[in-house]
C-alpha cells in the first residue's frame, strides 16, 4: 500500500515527465528493480545528471541483548548510500538561494 507522500511523489513526478500515473509508476517499479539487483551485487549505479547509487557491504556480527544478556546473529545487510551529481547539487542550490 502506498502512503500518501509516495502517492503524491508519483502524482508530482507524472505530471512533470508529462506522462499518466500508471506509466509514472511502471518507470519506477523498474528504476527499483534495477537498483535492487546491481546494488544487491555491490555494483555502484550511476545516473548522470543525478547522482550515484553505492552499496556498502556490512559484513554479519554477534551482538548482545541487553535485557536478556543473549547473543544474536545479525546477518549481513547492503546500505545504499546516494551521492548527488554536481548537475543536482547546483540545481538543489539554486533553489535554496530563491534564483
Amino acid at each position: 500500500m502506498e502512503s500518501n507522500g509516495s502517492k503524491a511523489f508519483v502524482a508530482e513526478l507524472a505530471r512533470r515527465l508529462g506522462r499518466d500515473r500508471k506509466e509514472t509508476e511502471t518507470l519506477l517499479d523498474g528504476l527499483r528493480q534495477a537498483l535492487r539487483q546491481h546494488c544487491g551485487e555491490l555494483d555502484t549505479v550511476a545516473v548522470p545528471g543525478f547522482g550515484n547509487f553505492e552499496p556498502v557491504k556490512h559484513l554479519e556480527q554477534v551482538v548482545t541483548d541487553r535485557v536478556s544478556g543473549q547473543r544474536m546473529l545479525l546477518p549481513p545487510e547492503i546500505e545504499l548510500t546516494f551521492h548527488p551529481g554536481t548537475k543536482l547539487r547546483g540545481q538543489i542550490e539554486k533553489l535554496n538561494r530563491g534564483v
